[in-house]
């Protein structure tokens, strides 16, 4: 009895992370996203990207090596993630 307690539960345990796996994998995460001059690629600081003022625009994706960005976009569309399974176009 103990045996077949000890498969069912993994069974169950089991499913819950693919179920848990698929929750979380289209659930439409936002980009990583940081400040970034258009002309040079150096990070700015977030404020520069915060106002009209500001010099800088959101990078999306990609990351910062010597203070610069690279491997992403300034944008957005170009770098979303789509979950395991999912569509860019939604679902129904």
């Amino acid at each position: 009895m103990a045996g077949r307690r000890l498969r069912s539960s993994t069974v169950v345990l089991g499913g819950m992370g693919v179920l848990a796996l698929t929750i979380t994998s289209c659930g439409g995460s936002e980009p990583d996203r940081r400040c970034a001059d258009p002309l040079t690629q150096a990070q700015l600081p977030s404020y520069e990207c915060g106002t009209s003022t500001g010099s800088g625009s959101y990078y999306y994706g990609g990351d910062v090596t010597g203070g610069t960005v690279q491997g992403g976009s300034f944008t957005k569309s170009a770098v979303e993630r789509d979950g395991f399974g999912c569509s860019g176009s939604g679902g129904g």
